[in-house]
């Protein structure tokens, strides 16, 4: 009677597993879905449509894609987005890893330090932003001490190039602690022996950096290298707070995002003409994470 019971128990479980893990899984399915696949898959309809922003699009081929070849607008905000790749990247591989190495050792206080480091992630980008920009501002903190010494003021919100370079400086400073933290789980698995064994044989702390902890978190590098370069061509916030919804003197401080927002809203925004916008950032920022990892790779071989 018991056997009976529990076979039976047996195949009403059996019945059941194939259909218990979608079930676990459908709320995320049906977010992902709802926020991230279909946008995704709407946005290549509309790139190949005049959809406006209340008027239904009509399929035009590759017609918005001939129009950003003679955009002039469409290759400032290119220039602009691979220029923040350029200029944020780099430091945003190598900071946030001389930050870890100093906040790394477990001494009296390092807590307090650890934490002011990485303040600036969780603040929000837009008050992060105003507060940039009142210190940048013509009479605004940093130009008055520049007057102070003699200096003179400098025109950081008025200048196509300082201002690209301003908000460049935001966002390396807000991504400095989130970068940090990564390096830190990192630097945690280097195998101490490496470092003792290093100076051992008389390498000094520079040495020590290049020879044992840059190949010990080589692969972090690559990860952090191929996260803040698809950001930095995303960039946004940074240069809009910055320059303003123009996009600085003439829009010359456009990015390829501020031109999708500012082309596809509105109620006469041209939807279709910025869904191909979005389409090339997409395309850019995959093409950028395949060559951060196959440079990786080539170098591992």
């Amino acid at each position: 009677m018991a056997s009976t019971a529990v076979s039976s128990g047996t195949r009403r479980i059996r019945r059941q597993l194939p259909t218990s893990p979608w079930l676990f899984a459908a709320p995320g399915l049906l977010i992902a879905g709802a926020f991230i696949l279909y946008p995704f898959v709407s946005t290549l309809v509309n790139a190949f449509t005049d959809r406006r922003t209340l008027v239904p699009g009509e399929f035009v081929g590759l017609a918005n894609f001939r129009e950003l070849l003679h955009d002039d607008m469409f290759w400032i905000g290119l220039r602009n987005s691979s220029l923040y790749v350029l200029g944020v990247v780099p430091a945003l591989v190598l900071l946030p890893l001389l930050l870890a190495l100093l906040v790394h050792k477990s001494i009296p206080g390092i807590t307090f330090f650890r934490s002011a480091f990485y303040t600036p992630v969780v603040a929000s980008i837009v008050v992060v932003g105003l507060i940039w920009v009142w210190m940048l501002d013509e009479r605004g903190l940093v130009n008055s001490l520049l007057e102070t010494v003699g200096v003179g003021r400098i025109g950081f919100l008025s200048d196509q190039w300082l201002i690209l370079l301003s908000a460049m400086a935001v966002t390396v400073w807000k991504g400095l602690g989130y970068y940090m933290i990564i390096y830190l789980a990192a630097l945690a698995n280097v195998p101490r022996e490496l470092h003792e064994a290093a100076a051992v044989d008389g390498a000094g702390p520079v040495r020590r950096f290049l020879s044992v902890t840059v190949p010990a978190v080589r692969s972090t590098m690559v990860l952090v290298a191929a996260l803040a370069s698809v950001a930095a061509f995303k960039v946004f916030s940074e240069v809009y707070l910055m320059a303003g919804p123009s996009g600085g003197p003439a829009g010359e401080d456009t990015t390829l995002v501020m031109l999708v927002q500012r082309t596809g809203t509105g109620l006469t925004g041209r939807v279709g003409y910025a869904s191909a916008i979005s389409v090339v950032v997409f395309v850019v920022t995959l093409v950028l994470m395949l060559l951060v990892l196959r440079a990786d790779r080539k170098e591992e071989s």
